[in-house]
């Protein structure tokens, strides 16, 4: 890695420059699929009854799906893709895994088993007390996956991270589905959440959960020139001054914040945080500033495509959650085979 990356000095401006077209490309890309989650959907609505209900200047049913459901939706996928794609860029770097993800790891499975908890032991209800439960339950797993995949001389192991992860996952899905299913009244509000949509129809649960997104992004904006300088190895990063174990602490709590808001608001959705990285990492190369920056770009442009797509594929709706899962499944055993030789090393 060269010595620019690891100081974070502005000397490859030349490459910096060239990454700006790229950059504005996306940002309109980004534009354009918001405008087409606000006019496509299950019912056909003239481009200009759209326009008038969003400026205030008509007020009828058409006007109500437009403010009340689209609208929300829309900015549900922005705020989440946001949250999703930096989150995992932030993950795959603190863990130098190319398959570490929110799901995959069992950051949104504790978030969904916290949730679920509170609400059938204690009663929880409202965003409000959802989000505690979230940040809780990812926290507890992040920490879990962490000391598990450590085991062993206290050097994080991909591999047993990603298995651990995968473990942990499964483990507590099961138990997720096992408590609501006993307990009709939580399964009766959670089966709508559990499938993961965007079709949240609240504006105010997005202005609640906005703010944590908001902090956990600048989080993750502070970490990529200690990311950087890790990916050379602990060691390493600790003679060239960086402080290993609160970048750590740092990146965790971001990735708590990202993780479970995004999963209070609109449920587990996967393959976004394993997706986009490395989507950036093949434009941005080695340096995680610039990939964090394309996760960033690139995610909510994935979700909305993805949720775009889900009204589309049936006549009714496909849940997002599942059409990201049917890119996300081969995108994930392509990576698996790709890095079966190089694992092999690390267990």
């Amino acid at each position: 890695m060269s010595p620019a990356i690891l100081s974070g000095s502005s000397a490859p401006d030349r490459a910096s420059r060239s990454r700006l077209p790229a950059i504005a490309l996306a940002l309109l890309v980004l534009l354009l699929v918001s405008i087409a989650s606000l006019f496509i959907g299950a019912k056909s609505i003239a481009p200009a009854v759209v326009w008038h209900s969003l400026s205030g200047q008509l007020h009828s049913a058409d006007a109500t799906l437009i403010i009340e459901a689209r609208l929300p939706r829309t900015l549900a996928g922005l705020l989440v893709g946001l949250a999703l794609g930096g989150a995992g860029a932030v993950i795959q770097a603190l863990t130098r895994n190319p398959l570490a993800d929110p799901g995959i790891l069992g950051v949104n499975a504790g978030a969904s088993f916290a949730m679920v908890l509170g609400i059938t032991l204690f009663n929880v209800s409202g965003m409000a007390g959802w989000l505690g439960l979230a940040w809780t339950g990812a926290l507890l797993a992040s920490v879990a996956v962490w000391l598990i995949g450590s085991l062993g001389g206290g050097r994080v192991s991909p591999v047993r991270l990603t298995l651990a992860g995968v473990a942990l996952t499964a483990v507590l899905n099961g138990f997720t589905s096992s408590v609501s299913l006993l307990n009709p009244q939580t399964y009766d509000q959670l089966r709508f959440w559990q499938a993961g949509t965007l079709d949240i129809r609240s504006v105010d649960n997005l202005l609640l959960v906005a703010p944590a997104i908001i902090v956990g992004l600048l989080l993750a904006l502070a970490t990529p020139r200690s990311l950087n300088a890790l990916s050379m190895g602990e060691e390493l990063a600790a003679a060239l001054g960086t402080r290993v174990i609160a970048v750590r602490l740092l990146a965790l709590l971001a990735v708590t914040l990202l993780c479970g808001s995004a999963t209070a608001l609109v449920g587990p959705i996967a393959f976004i945080g394993l997706m986009v990285p490395h989507i950036a990492r093949r434009w941005a190369g080695p340096d995680q500033r610039w990939i964090l920056v394309g996760s960033l770009l690139l995610a909510p442009i994935l979700l909305l495509t993805a949720d775009i797509a889900g009204r589309l594929m049936v006549s009714g709706e496909l849940r997002v959650s599942v059409v990201t899962a049917l890119f996300g499944e081969p995108v994930l055993i392509w990576l698996v085979r790709r890095q079966k030789s190089s694992g092999a090393a690390d267990v």
